[in-house]
């Protein structure tokens, strides 16, 4: 898989100890979906500011977490999926 990386318009915002994906700009219009993250999808987050692979932030949640790289790279894989489906990466 190619370089991933959040597209500009959407932010990762605290509300209330909850991490929600927040639409800014033009995204607003075409956002119909409030996406709650966990602490690990914030971690996950911040890393894909930049361009990465699933492989680099398994690797990273494996450093970051007591995980098993394959165990990472599936729930990397599944985050990555569902950012994919809206549009955000």
């Amino acid at each position: 898989m190619g370089n991933l990386k959040i597209k500009d318009g959407f932010l990762l915002k605290e509300v209330a100890g909850t991490f929600v994906i927040v639409p800014v700009g033009e995204n607003l219009i075409d956002f119909s979906a409030m996406i709650t993250v966990n602490e690990t999808g914030s971690f996950l987050w911040q890393h894909l500011k930049n361009e990465t692979t699933v492989e680099e932030l398994a690797e990273k949640l494996t450093k970051e977490y007591d995980i098993d790289f394959e165990t990472a790279k599936a729930d990397t894989q599944d985050f990555v999926n569902i950012l994919k489906e809206n549009k955000i990466i």
